[in-house]
């Protein structure tokens, strides 16, 4: 939030530069990025002054310029100005820019110099308003009053003052803070602790008098609990005009471009004391009534920026007797603004139900001054100060009378939090004993009132707008951080007890394990965010859209779910680095995944339907070796996934003869395979992503995926054994065959019916050639399979071997229709 250093010395006097300030706001929470000079007028009239017209000649070669003699200085010598205002006359006191002086037009600047016009030298420039920037009036020179001292300079005259733009992070709980007068409260309150003499102090609204009863216009409140206060004021006879300099001033400096008085003002006190106002034509307010309530689901609406908007039956808004006027603490509507010819309006200050304002923001991705501070809680008992002060600033800038009573429809009360704060539980909370007499003179200058003391504690009310002071914790906070976290000594002996859950956290050693091996391999590790756009899910069946886990409140569209697979974060890693030509890539992840399961719903348990379980996600795509002169380029390929699955696995002890391998039909992957335990737990599954989902990526090369759960893979680790085992002594024997099957047959099914049929002597079964084509029945293929045998007790003999292979022969051709080629 920007935050101006002299607007801020209007509510609390200090002699601190504003690098101090910004320190001291940092102190105590309010966190100041940046401090940077502001210039109400750009180049802050430098090099202008004051200068009388002493002559003015018509120009021998012009029709319309004007050849003066100027004085610059009581004493100084007359300069010679050609003019072409049609305005200018001698004994005119003027707005001179002298040789030197920078004047800009926007972004474009350009420097008075000496030069020739139509032939006579001209030594300077006497100036209309908008070339100065004070004014847009170009019709003619700018003539001052006749007792104007001459060689004064502009700045002077026009009260130019250097001011400096604070940039303070407001935090989501400070909402208090969200305007100058709430700087200013804190900044008091830190003056006060480090001894500097302050008062605190704003705007008087003592002179509000209604002049009449003119124009009465009721107010009636539909939905209290989304409004609990609503009030309005009506001022008529305005003048809608441009605002007074020093209002234009303040809101540019922190970056708001003036449009009228009347705006300006309610745009004036949202920044000065964090209450949004909105102003009405009351020529608009049909009925001459204000009926705060929701309209029907769907209901059109044009707001202000020219959108029509369809309306939820959950959005509060302000109707007049026949029609919708405005999106309540949110954004105005298009045709009951103020305008030029508005001469009557109708002011509004209301306190609306933070939720309410906050969901209807998202639903319509609106984000305004009103809605921020609506959102976060305003002050309800300031709604009418800010609108008696916003009544009479009109009545001052556009003129007018108060045409009717405030109309306050207060259906709450707003009484302090009331908290009790023992002594000692904030020399317990902070490690150090601060004196009562300091913890009493810090509450009192937050405005938190005392209403009892004993000589052990205080009780205390904090006012209502500060939501976030409600406990004696938080009171604690707010008086730690007035008191100055430096001022809380580090010990030099730290009394401290440690402890642990005990036991050795498997998972997070293994995944260590794991996650060292993969770097080794060339792999990246990657984290992304759990939470993901919903609409990646949109027709997925693999992962409904129905077992989504939703946030009520997401920041945005595109983070409004918890993710159910760490697919998607990766395919955004690698587009983004695809965009950035870095498209050879290995990436894995361990991450949580979420998921819904309404079945599993139960009275009592509201988390019951919600489950998350940790995964890990392995991305390869682009080249897997780029080429040299000694070999081409190798692309990455899903066997080279499939290897890295397989390694992952033995690492962690798991013998794929305990593995099932099988064909997985998932709309994620074009063509992938999955791993079961022998009791039908998935492990993991990996293949092809499919280019559907690379399209909506932009992603051009292939993308291989495994999703392996981590869950379940700690559970069969559990049961593996570690035991030693001697390196065999005697040789082992190599069998091919090449086997004719049908190609829906896998070579999963080989290897299980091979290690089904040999338990002991089998070691190892390999596929080394598939071949389909010509010579081939039709729907047929060849496998050549490569088994490897071994006895660790002894020499196999051509016997055994035989008998090995005649059974594994016998059980391919029974099980699975296979002939010897």
């Amino acid at each position: 939030m920007n935050i101006s250093y002299n607007w801020l010395k209007e509510y609390v006097d200090f002699t601190l530069d504003p690098h101090e300030v910004a320190a001291a706001l940092t102190s105590i929470g309010l966190e100041t990025g940046s401090v940077e000079p502001v210039e109400t007028i750009k180049g802050g009239l430098q090099g202008l002054v004051v200068g009388e017209v002493l002559t003015c000649e018509p120009h021998p070669n012009s029709d319309h310029m004007h050849v003066c003699t100027v004085r610059l200085a009581p004493q100084g010598e007359p300069v010679q100005i050609v003019c072409g205002a049609p305005n200018v006359a001698a004994g005119q006191k003027v707005i001179v820019a002298t040789l030197g002086t920078k004047l800009y037009d926007g972004d474009q600047c350009f420097t008075i110099k000496r030069s020739k016009l139509r032939g006579i030298e001209s030594n300077g420039m006497i100036c209309a308003e908008d070339e100065i920037g004070v004014g847009t009036d170009h019709a003619g020179i700018i003539v001052l009053p006749a007792d104007t001292p001459v060689g004064l300079p502009a700045s002077q005259y026009y009260n130019v003052q250097n001011d400096y733009l604070l940039e303070v992070d407001i935090t989501p709980n400070r909402a208090d803070a969200c305007s100058h007068y709430g700087v200013a409260r804190d900044l008091y309150a830190w003056l006060i602790q480090n001894g500097h003499p302050a008062t605190l102090r704003r705007p008087s609204v003592d002179t509000f008098t209604v002049d009449n009863h003119d124009l009465d216009i009721s107010v009636r409140v539909d939905n209290p609990e989304a409004c609990p206060r609503y009030a309005g004021v009506t001022v008529s006879g305005v003048t809608v005009r441009e605002s007074p300099q020093w209002l234009q001033d303040k809101l540019r400096t922190i970056g708001l471009r003036p449009i009228n008085n009347v705006v300006d003002i309610t745009n004036y006190i949202v920044h000065a004391f964090g209450q949004p106002l909105h102003c009405f034509d009351a020529a608009q307010v049909q009925g001459r009534q204000v009926i705060v309530r929701t309209l029907p689901e769907g209901t059109p609406f044009v707001t202000l920026d020219g959108t029509e908007r369809r309306l939820s039956d959950r959005d509060l808004m302000i109707c007049n007797a026949h029609e919708p006027m405005c999106i309540a603490g949110v954004f105005g509507g298009l045709a009951s603004g103020s305008t030029e010819h508005t001469t009557d309006v109708f002011l509004e200050s209301a306190y609306f139900h933070p939720t309410w304002i906050r969901k209807t923001a998202r639903r319509h991705g609106l984000n305004t001054d009103a809605s921020f501070r609506f959102e976060r809680g305003v002050d309800p008992n300031n709604v009418i100060y800010c609108l008696k002060l916003a009544a009479i600033m009109v009545k001052e800038l556009a003129g007018g009378t108060i045409s009717s009573d405030i109309k306050d429809v207060c259906n709450a009360q707003f009484p302090p939090f009331r908290v009790e704060l023992p002594y000692q539980y904030v020399h317990d909370l902070v490690g150090k004993t601060i004196p009562e007499t300091t913890i009493k003179s810090i509450v009192t200058s937050l405005e938190m009132q005392i209403v009892d003391e004993t000589p052990d504690a205080l009780t205390l009310d904090v006012p209502p707008y500060r939501v976030d002071v409600q406990r004696p914790c938080d009171v604690v906070e707010d008086i730690l951080r007035i008191y100055g976290y430096n001022n809380v000594e580090i010990p030099t002996t730290l009394h401290s007890s440690l402890t642990t859950k005990g036991g050795e956290d498997t998972s997070n050693r293994l995944q260590n394990l794991v996650a060292e091996q993969l770097v080794g391999c060339g792999f990246n590790e990657i984290l992304n965010n759990s939470l993901t756009r919903a609409a990646y899910y949109d027709s997925l069946q693999s992962y409904p859209a129905d077992r989504l886990v939703r946030l009520l409140n997401p920041l945005s569209a595109d983070l409004n779910v918890l993710r159910q697979t760490l697919l998607f974060g990766g395919l955004e890693s690698i587009a983004r680095n695809a965009n950035r030509k870095n498209s050879d890539l290995k990436f894995f992840e361990f991450g949580n995944c979420y998921h819904y399961d309404s079945a599993k719903a139960a009275d009592g348990r509201p988390l019951a339907p919600y489950s998350e379980e940790l995964h890990l996600g392995l991305w390869l795509t682009g080249k897997r070796v780029a080429g040299s002169w000694a070999h081409p380029d190798e692309d990455s390929s899903v066997y080279e996934l499939k290897a890295y699955v397989e390694n992952i696995f033995a690492r962690l002890g798991l013998n794929k003869r305990d593995l099932v391998i099988g064909n997985l039909t998932d709309d994620i992957f074009a063509a992938a395979l999955s791993v079961h335990t022998r009791g039908g737990k998935r492990l993991a599954s990996f293949g092809i992503v499919t280019r559907k989902l690379l399209k909506d990526f932009d992603i051009e090369h292939e993308v291989y995926f495994a999703d392996l759960n981590w869950k379940e893979l700690l559970k069969a680790v559990r049961n593996v054994k570690t035991s030693f085992q001697e390196l065999s002594k005697f040789p082992a024997v190599k069998r091919d065959l090449a086997l004719l099957l049908d190609k829906a047959v896998p070579f999963a099914e080989i290897e299980k019916i091979a290690y089904e049929t040999e338990k002991k002597l089998l070691k190892d079964v390999s596929l080394f050639d598939v071949y389909e084509g010509k010579n081939l029945e039709t729907g047929k293929k060849s496998y050549a399979v490569s088994f490897l045998l071994q006895d660790e007790n002894a020499t196999l003999n051509d016997k055994q071997i035989d008998k090995i292979m005649s059974k594994l022969i016998a059980n391919l051709e029974n099980k699975l229709g296979a002939k010897l080629r």
